[in-house]
This record gives structure tokens, C-alpha cells and sequence, in this order.
């Protein structure tokens, strides 16, 4: 069915503007008006061409800005739908209505209409890949195919959720230190390319033989006050370049096994990975997903090829008849207390219910740690700020102090 934009004007007389699916455009102006919305402007949002599906979804997430926590949201609302009794296409069209974001709204309404076509759910999620994961997708299929989609959409409310918080909490701890940084950063270069050479050329004036503190400042005040553009195009290079490694193959390699071999860092890595590892692994294998197909799946998740490739090869191993703790732990990248509590939900029978307390377990840890090495970082960067400082003050102070032992 085709999907309308259009601007209109309420019984208050106010513009408005969003997205209708109808037939025909006429087919929309009525269904406007029965709204009581007479609209203004209307035109047809043009369906794109296979095979620019996957530019529309690259262009749709990266520049509409759909975020997961809408995404998250939605699936949370679906799901109090479908279990209140809702049809599918009942509930999707009751999201639209509230849904503020154009964007996020146009997707909503192809996937939609592609139901209305006759496609499954997950099918119609497919088309946009960019914004639905494969767990996301696996998870509804499976959830389709059992006739528990209510029950697998609580599962990914639930799951998308706790990975959101978690990823709110990192990032507000991290958010002071990183400011205090690049605070720290813009006065140090305020002071070495304007403070300094102002106060130091009076020095060089009186032809005075300077201490080499203070002759050491003034060549570094010197060189940010001449080449300071060269610095900052040079960093600029190196974020680029940086990036453009990391998406080459060999690249990446390098950077996640950096990750995984400097001191904290791997910590922190190692933990996340495991949460995510642990809590993707258990919801899939919860609605029905094959342990194989659900390996599979997670190895694409982890976000660092060297434990994607751990992974993989225990798919190989459970696939010839090994443990999933003892096929993991041949990588020796899982840490010890993962294989162990892995090993008793397989020798239980409850794999799931232990793999959902080992994803809050790890993600308890890596938040305590990152909260850890943070409370650390506030007091070495005033360390660091007053060294810096101390020593800039000291350079300036030491050829005052012997001008004043010359006049006595």
C-alpha cells in the first residue's frame, strides 16, 4: 500500500504534518478528513527499487537519526499490544499514530504495508537491516513460527532494554572524565599560544641569560604558536585514517586484539563481550532458536573478531558432539567463571536461566570496573593539570626571581 506525506491544518487552524497510508491520494484526503485534518499538500513517498534497499536503510540510520532506544520503545508498546489481543496489523497501525519521528514512521508504515502483502513479520523487518539486528530478526521468526510472539517481543523489550541502560550508564560515567579532558586540553593550548608568548617576550627583550625551564617553555610555546594547524590537521589525518584501517580486515584484527591485550581495557572488553555473549546466547535459545543456529548468530555480536573466531570454531566443536563450555573454553579468551557456571546450566538442564544470570553478573562487573578505573581518572588528570601547570608557572617565576637577586 502506498505511504503519503502531507501537511495539513487541524480545526484550531494549526499546520500539521505527517504520514498516511492509503490506496490513492484521495483514498488519504478522506481519511484525513474523517480525522478531522484537511490537508494542504499531500504526495506519495516513492518505494525504492531492490536494489536500493540497502542505501535506503544505510541512508535511514544514518541520517534520519532513528535510534535504538526508539526501536527499543516500539517493541516494547508492540508487545503490550499483541498481548492485550491486538492483530498485528491493528497494533502497527496504532504505533503510527504515536509515533513522533517522520522517519521512523515511514519505516513503520512499509513495514506495515509489506504484512498487509501477505509477508511475515520478520520478513517485512528484513528490509531494513540496518535497524533490526539478526538476533532481532531470529528471535521474531522463531517467536512467528511457535505462535509466541507475544512472548518473544516482551523477551526483546526486555533484553534491548537492559543493553540500553547499561550502555546509559558507561556513557555517563565516562562523560566527566572526558570532559574534564578536553577541557583540560583547550586551556593547556590557551596557555602555551597566548599566555605564555606574551608574558616570556618580555624576558627575551632584557637579553638575559634564561634557566633552561624556562628556554625549554618558550620553544614549546613556539612551536604550538607557529604549527598549531599542523597539530590539528595531523590529528584529523590520524581519526581518519584510524577508521579507515579499522574497517579493513587486517585492521580490525589489530584493533580488537589491542583491546583485548591492554591492561584494563581487556578487562572491560572481555566482560562486555561475555554480557552480550551470554544474554543474546540465552534469549535465543529461550524462543526455540537450535544451539547451533544460535551460536551462529551471537558469533556476529560480539563485536571483536578474535572472540567471533573463538566462537565459530565452537560452533564446529558443539557441531561434532562437544560441550558448549569445553568448545569455549579451547579459545581461552572466556573467563574462568563463564565456562564454570556455563558447565552446570548444561549438567542442570538449565542453560537459559544460567545464561541470563551470567549476562547480569559480567554486566554488574564491567559497569563496577568502568566506575572503578573512572574515579581513578578524576584525580590523575588533576594530577597530571597540576603538574603541566606547576611547571609553566615555575619556568616563568624562575627568571623573575634571579632579576630580583641581581638588583639586591
Amino acid at each position: 500500500m502506498p505511504v503519503f506525506k502531507y501537511t495539513a491544518l487541524d480545526l484550531k487552524g494549526k499546520t500539521t504534518a505527517g504520514i498516511i497510508d492509503a490506496d490513492s491520494s484521495l483514498v488519504a484526503r478522506q481519511k484525513l478528513r474523517q480525522s478531522d485534518i484537511y490537508p494542504v499538500s499531500i504526495h506519495e513517498v516513492k518505494e525504492n527499487t531492490p536494489p536500493k534497499k540497502a542505501v535506503y536503510s544505510a541512508f535511514t540510520q544514518r541520517f534520519s537519526k532513528i535510534k535504538s532506544s526508539e526501536i527499543a520503545m516500539m517493541t516494547r508498546q508492540l508487545a503490550t499490544l499483541v498481548n492485550a489481543g491486538f492483530q498485528l496489523v491493528a497494533a502497527m497501525d496504532s504505533l503510527l499514530g504515536q509515533t513522533k519521528s517522520a522517519a521512523f514512521k515511514t519505516v513503520l508504515a512499509r513495514i506495515k504495508d509489506s504484512i498487509v502483502e501477505g509477508n511475515s513479520f520478520a520478513a517485512a523487518l528484513s528490509q531494513h537491516p540496518n535497524l533490526f539486528s539478526t538476533l532481532y530478526l531470529n528471535m521474531v521468526r522463531a517467536g512467528e513460527s511457535s505462535g509466541t510472539l507475544e512472548i518473544v517481543l516482551e523477551r526483546l523489550a526486555d533484553t534491548t532494554e537492559k543493553q540500553q541502560a547499561l550502555k546509559r550508564r558507561i556513557q555517563t560515567a565516562l562523560a566527566y572524565p572526558l570532559l574534564m579532558s578536553a577541557l583540560g586540553i583547550l586551556v593547556l593550548f590557551f596557555l602555551m599560544t597566548v599566555i605564555v608568548p606574551t608574558i616570556t617576550g618580555i624576558f627575551e627583550d632584557m637579553n638575559q641569560v634564561l634557566p633552561g625551564p624556562t628556554r625549554f617553555l618558550i620553544s614549546i610555546s613556539s612551536v604550538f604558536k607557529v604549527w598549531w594547524w599542523v597539530f590539528l590537521i595531523a590529528l584529523i589525518v590520524m581519526v581518519f585514517v584510524g577508521r579507515g584501517l579499522k574497517k579493513t580486515i587486517k585492521g580490525r584484527y589489530f584493533w580488537d586484539k589491542t583491546k583485548l591485550v591492554l591492561p584494563g581495557v581487556r578487562t572491560i572488553t572481555t566482560k562486555l563481550a561475555v554480557a552480550r555473549f551470554a544474554r543474546t546466547l540465552g534469549s535465543l535459545l529461550e524462543n526455540g532458536v537450535t544451539m547451533l543456529t544460535a551460536l551462529d548468530i551471537v558469533k556476529n555480536i560480539s563485536n571483536n573478531v578474535l572472540i567471533a573466531d573463538v566462537i565459530e570454531k565452537a560452533v564446529k566443536s558443539v557441531g561434532q558432539g562437544q560441550s558448549v563450555a569445553v568448545a569455549l573454553n579451547d579459545g581461552q579468551i572466556f573467563p574462568d567463571l563463564f565456562i564454570q557456571m556455563v558447565q552446570v546450566g548444561e549438567q542442570s538442564g538449565e542453560l537459559e536461566e544460567m545464561l541470563a544470570k551470567i549476562a547480569d553478573v559480567f554486566e554488574n562487573e564491567a559497569e563496577s570496573t568502568i566506575m572503578s578505573i573512572t574515579s581513578l581518572l578524576e584525580p590523575l588528570m588533576i594530577l597530571v593539570m597540576g603538574v603541566v601547570v606547576g611547571f609553566i608557572v615555575l619556568s616563568i617565576c624562575l627568571p623573575i626571581f634571579e632579576m630580583n637577586q641581581l638588583v639586591r
